[in-house]
Order: C-alpha cells, then structure tokens, then sequence
C-alpha cells in the first residue's frame, strides 16, 4: 500500500510540470538542445537551432556543438541543471526565456535564448546570451 500511495503521488508532483510544459512550448525545444550540449550531440543540438545555424552546420552537425563550446557558451553544456525564469513574447512566435543553469563547480550562470516558431519546424534557438553570476547553486 505504501508502493502505491508514493506511485500516487509521484504521479500528482509531475502533473504541475507537464501542464507548464504544455503552457511553454518553446522549453522543450530548449530542454532537447540543453541535453544534446551536455552530451556533445552536436547533430541534435544544431536539430533545435534556427534555420540559420541548420544552413551553415549542415554538412558538419559537429562543429556546432565545438563552436558552441569555443564562443564561451561551454558552461551550458557543462552545467548539472537547468531551470526555467520568466519569459516574454516579443511579437506572435518570438519569445525570450530566461534560463538558469548550475555548473558542475556549483556556479550559477543565467542566459536568455530568444527563440522563434519556425514554419514547419517548430520552436528554434535563434540566439543566446549568456552571462555568469556571483551566486552559488546547491
């Protein structure tokens, strides 16, 4: 019984996260791209990139994950955790979200990715800033 009053419950703490998921669309697509950096996929990172990127990484899907690494955006893809700030929509399908990320040496980085509803596509990267804190994560 008690297996399955934690089952229960497990399942009601997750709800709250999927309706949000479902409410920002466009944090997927930052999620998959935040995973593919971790992991050095760099042909599934530069899949949730805008079309721009897609056109000049398309023959070497690689490079963009290195790129990434070598432009200073090396903590994201190194961070242990991510979570999700407050956004603001710009126009119809043009968003900014704000994202914070902790570093493996606990320190805490904060970015904003401007991402866009690409026709046929979805929601793509467009851009990212990225900057470090003084604070520390947990």
């Amino acid at each position: 019984m008690r297996v399955l009053w934690t089952l229960i419950l497990s399942v009601m703490l997750l709800l709250p996260v999927a309706a949000q998921d479902a409410q920002y669309p466009w944090r997927e697509t930052v999620t998959g791209q935040i995973l593919a950096l971790r992991s050095a996929d760099g042909e599934t990172a530069l899949s949730f990139a805008g079309a721009a990127f897609r056109a000049n990484y398309q023959s070497n899907p690689q490079q963009f994950a290195d790129d990434v690494v070598r432009s200073g955006y090396g903590p994201i893809g190194q961070s242990r955790s991510h979570s999700f700030g407050a956004f603001r929509e710009l126009a119809p399908g043009v968003v900014l979200q704000e994202v914070e990320f902790i570093g493996a040496d606990g320190r805490v980085w904060e970015a904003v990715y401007q991402l866009a509803d690409e026709r046929d596509e979805g929601w793509r990267v467009q851009g990212v800033v990225l900057r470090s804190t003084s604070g520390l994560g947990i």
